[in-house]
């Protein structure tokens, strides 16, 4: 394993050289162009990898195929591929700053595998395309304030983002916003099927179930209620929201959700474990 004290490390105000194995994915992407947007990179030091077809985005960054040669040239490396992937990935970061945004990989394998105690767990969203994700992050104990400063940049350029404190949250967290825009998804797509089982036509059903879910995600931002608050304020009008509510609680929604946000839970503690 390397060392926290290597010559990579990166000073505060000093331009930052960042590599993203996985760049050319949908969240690689993504967070690319965030850091990018916020300046938190400069294109010359962005470095980016790619499978097959090299993506005709990101003028000035750096593309290879070679894992290692990106890590070579960096300072920090995101790992933005599937766990799945992971398991054949050989690249010695030397003691650098590496960061996963994979499920279920843990952080001491992180470090054995890419010989550092550098290492961070992170789980943005999808969201991070339109910089709303909401990111937890764990780190190693080898990760000291300069590291730190550098990760929040990272993923406040990505949206919201918290330290917390044990893998065991982090593990919660992936089912319950690493999932990002699914959730909320979901529940429109079965708003929107209801809507059109009853004759309203497709393209109004669309759009007063995406408005809605837009409308209401501004509010909660804005306002930064409790949802619970929300909820309890629709109940007590006893209008017809209120006897929605009762209605899909009766069903079964909250027992839904928590059976929903365990397997996911289970999922990624299977992952850490290569299954």
């Amino acid at each position: 394993m390397g060392t926290n004290r290597s010559e990579s490390r990166v000073e505060q105000g000093k331009d930052l050289r960042i590599g993203i194995i996985g760049g050319a994915g949908w969240l690689g992407g993504a967070m690319a162009a965030a850091m990018l947007e916020s300046g938190v990179v400069a294109p010359e030091n962005l470095a980016l990898s790619y499978r097959s077809t090299r993506p005709d985005r990101f003028p000035g960054a750096f593309w290879t195929k070679d894992n290692q040669a990106l890590a070579d040239r960096s300072d920090i490396v995101i790992l933005s591929i599937r766990p799945s992937d992971w398991q054949d990935l050989s690249v010695t970061a030397n003691g650098k700053l590496v960061i996963s945004v994979m499920a279920g990989i843990r952080l001491a394998a992180l470090g054995d595998r890419h010989r550092t105690l550098r290492a961070v767990r992170a789980l943005p969203n999808a969201a991070a395309e339109v910089r709303k994700s909401y990111t937890p992050w764990l780190a190693a104990d080898g990760i000291e304030d300069a590291d730190r400063a550098i990760i929040r940049a990272i993923f406040d350029a990505c949206g919201v983002q918290d330290e917390v404190r044990s893998e065991a949250e982090i593990d919660y967290l992936t089912g319950l916003t690493g999932s990002g825009p699914a959730f909320p998804a979901l529940l429109a797509d079965a708003m929107m099927a209801d809507a059109v089982s009853r004759g309203l036509d497709p393209h109004v059903a669309r759009r007063a179930v995406n408005m809605l879910l837009i409308g209401a995600g501004r509010m909660l931002e804005q306002r930064d209620d409790c949802p619970a608050e929300t909820v309890r304020t629709f109940l007590d009008y006893r209008g017809t929201t209120a006897a929605a509510i009762e209605a899909m609680t009766r069903a079964g929604l909250r027992a839904a959700v928590a059976q929903g946000l365990t397997a996911a839970q289970e999922k990624s503690l299977r992952l850490g474990d290569g299954s």
